[in-house]
């Protein structure tokens, strides 16, 4: 781990442990299954896959986890991040709402995601893994990920979905820097991706095709194991940091969120900033949580509860969560990290118990918030935060027509100063809305339809 030492703020305004809902839950989630057999996964299967004391917490029972003293070190190096209010923006909604953000652009990577790849490259060192195998949308991971394995002495293989391999070079340059490999998906490199080129040249890629791409990679390579940027139950615990940071700043200040308010592709950052507040909202607290999704691929409000793979051709272990098919394919929109289609089994677990609600919003009105919110603010924000800020306009704009004084929160999770592209397609007016995502879910297994569950 690097030598650099925070003095301005103490070790101690940064949580200790990770907090784990599951323990808080109505019930737990539907076991994972094995692809081949339909039986939930076995020990051999997920140590094949990722190390063991990420198995070790993604199945823990445990309410809270110790956070180990080399990662919180590494978490002094931007944490505990700062928890803002938008007075401009109250001002030109003219709401009586209240409004703050958690802003997690601080990290060195530019997002929330390094809260967790910081703990991977950790267990991964602590293990003797050769390389952590992953994929990324937007970039945003990726570049967690590289920049984390880099402090560690860790390798990294990162699987770029080839739109924004193509679209946003400069996510692939930052994780070049830091000694990273990084390919598009898909790609030549592996079976699966020759096989999508063979078929259609121009394939944009997705979420999932990158995920299979490296599920390919890790067992053809003993030495290597997958790591997750969103979707595990182990992902979203580490992300937890920034809700409990949040409940502390919002204490202090003496307010309770009437709503909280986040992006959400698989689910990594609505999970680590609203998971610490969910005992309260179960115990009978007044607190709306809501997910902001893309309108191209709405998994949350559009999606069915029900068993799918988490990947495109079905070689990582299935689960029951929201699902838009896992063979579908959604439009290259600008917020890469949003193109995924199912949710986190938790967050979508939490959705189907009512614990949370969503609601889509299309590409331009999108870039229009994050283009309001930078002139008010200052702050550029990444098209996946711009999300959470359309939601949070739209919650304040309907306080304003009932006159409810609310606290709104949402999760800032991350910069959109390596997103000047897709800013600049918008300015210039050549930004388009991608076409809205139509019931009916993208073919699938038929076998599928015969996996219940509760």
């Amino acid at each position: 781990m690097n030598s650099l030492e925070r003095h301005d703020l103490p070790l101690s305004k940064i949580p200790k442990r990770w907090y784990n809902v599951l323990p808080d839950l109505p019930r737990a989630p539907d076991d994972y299954l094995d692809p081949a057999t339909r039986e939930p996964v076995g020990q051999d299967f997920m140590e094949r896959l990722l190390p063991k004391a990420l198995i070790a917490q993604e199945l823990s029972p445990e309410r809270w986890i110790g956070i180990p003293e080399e990662v919180r070190a590494a978490y002094g190096l931007w944490r505990p991040t700062p928890l803002f209010r938008a007075h401009a923006l109250e001002r030109h909604l003219d709401t009586p709402a209240e409004i703050y953000f958690k802003y997690e652009g601080a990290s060195p990577s530019g997002s929330h995601k390094l809260n967790s790849a910081l703990a991977q490259a950790y267990y991964a060192k602590l293990e003797g893994i050769d390389r952590l195998v992953t994929d990324t949308g937007a970039g945003q991971w990726g570049s967690a990920l590289s920049m984390a394995c880099s402090l560690f002495g860790v390798k990294a293989l990162v699987y770029m979905v080839r739109a924004s391999f193509e679209g946003k070079p400069y996510r692939r340059d930052f994780m070049e820097t830091f000694g990273q490999r990084v390919l598009p998906s898909p790609g030549p490199h592996t079976a699966y991706g020759r096989s999508l080129l063979e078929k259609t040249p121009g394939h944009p890629g997705s979420e999932a095709t990158a995920v299979t791409e490296a599920l390919e990679t890790v067992r053809l390579n003993p030495g290597d194991r997958f790591s997750m940027g969103a979707f595990a139950n182990h992902v979203l615990l580490h992300q937890t940091v920034v809700g409990l940071e949040t409940r502390e700043q919002l204490e202090d200040l003496g307010k309770q969120p009437d709503f909280l308010v986040a992006s959400v592709g698989c689910g990594s950052n609505m999970g680590g900033f609203a998971f610490p507040f969910v005992g309260d909202k179960l115990a009978g607290a007044d607190i709306g949580i809501l997910a902001a999704e893309p309108a191209a691929c709405p998994t949350l409000t559009s999606g069915e509860y029900r068993y799918d793979f988490a990947d495109g051709s079905g070689l990582g272990p299935m689960a029951r969560t929201y699902t838009l098919g896992h063979e579908f394919v959604p439009p290259p929109i600008h917020s890469g990290g949003l193109r995924y289609h199912g949710a986190a089994p938790l967050v979508g677990l939490a959705r189907h118990e009512g614990i949370l609600d969503s609601r889509a919003y299309a590409q331009k009105e999108v870039f229009e918030a994050g283009s309001l919110f930078a002139r008010l603010h200052g702050l550029l924000p990444a098209p996946e935060t711009a999300h959470a800020i359309r939601a949070t306009m739209e919650l304040a704009e309907e306080c304003r027509r009932t006159r409810r004084r609310a606290v709104i929160v949402f999760c800032y999770s991350g910069h959109g100063l390596l997103d000047l592209g897709a800013y600049g397609s918008f300015n210039a007016g050549e930004m388009a809305d991608a076409e809205p995502y139509e019931c009916g879910l993208a073919a699938g297994d038929p076998a599928l339809a015969g996996l219940g569950g509760r």
